[in-house]
C-alpha cells in the first residue's frame, strides 16, 4: 500500500488503490515539516485519463489529523450509517466515508486547491477498499507517514 525510501518501516509516500478499479488511486506523497506543529504534503489523486495534484496541503500534528479518522474507519469495519467527513483546516483536501455492503468503506478524496482564487478547481476520486484489514493498513501507513521527519529520512 505504501512506498519506502531507505528506512523500511517509514513510508515516503501512501497510496490507496481502488479494489474495484486499480487505475483508481490517491497517494500522499513530498512530505516535509515546516515547523513543530504541523506536516506539509502533496496529495495526488488519479482516476483514468486524468492526474490531479495538490502540494502543501497542511495537517496540524495536534488535535484530529487523518490517521485517527481512518483507523476510526478501520475500527468500525463492521459498518455504520450515514456518512464520515475529515478535512484539512484549509478544507483542501477532504475526505468523505461511507459503508457499503459486503463490508466495504467507499472513501472519497476531494482535492480543493486555491478556494478563495478566481479560476479554482475541485475534483474527487474514491477508492472502495476492504473495511477491516485493508483500511487498517492504510491508517497505519498515513500514521507513518504523518509523523515521519522530513522526507522520511528522520
Amino acid at each position: 500500500m505504501s512506498s519506502h525510501d531507505t528506512d523500511l518501516d517509514t513510508p515516503t509516500t501512501v497510496t490507496a488503490r481502488c479494489r474495484n478499479n486499480r487505475s483508481v488511486s490517491m497517494r500522499l506523497c513530498d512530505p516535509s515539516r515546516p515547523d513543530e506543529g504541523r506536516v506539509q504534503y502533496a496529495v495526488e489523486a488519479s482516476p483514468p485519463g486524468l492526474a490531479m495534484r495538490v502540494d502543501e496541503v497542511v495537517t496540524w500534528t495536534r488535535g484530529a489529523d487523518l490517521a485517527p479518522f481512518l483507523e476510526g474507519l478501520a475500527a468500525d469495519y463492521r459498518g455504520w450509517n450515514g456518512q464520515r467527513i475529515w478535512q484539512t483546516n484549509d478544507r483542501d483536501l477532504t475526505v468523505s466515508a461511507v459503508f457499503r455492503s459486503g463490508g466495504h468503506v467507499g472513501p472519497a478524496w476531494t482535492l480543493r486547491p486555491w478556494r478563495s482564487a478566481a479560476g479554482g478547481w475541485e475534483a474527487s476520486v474514491t477508492t472502495r477498499l476492504d473495511g477491516g484489514e485493508r483500511t487498517s493498513a492504510l491508517a497505519v501507513d498515513v500514521r507513518r507517514f504523518l509523523t515521519q521527519q522530513d522526507g522520511g529520512r528522520g
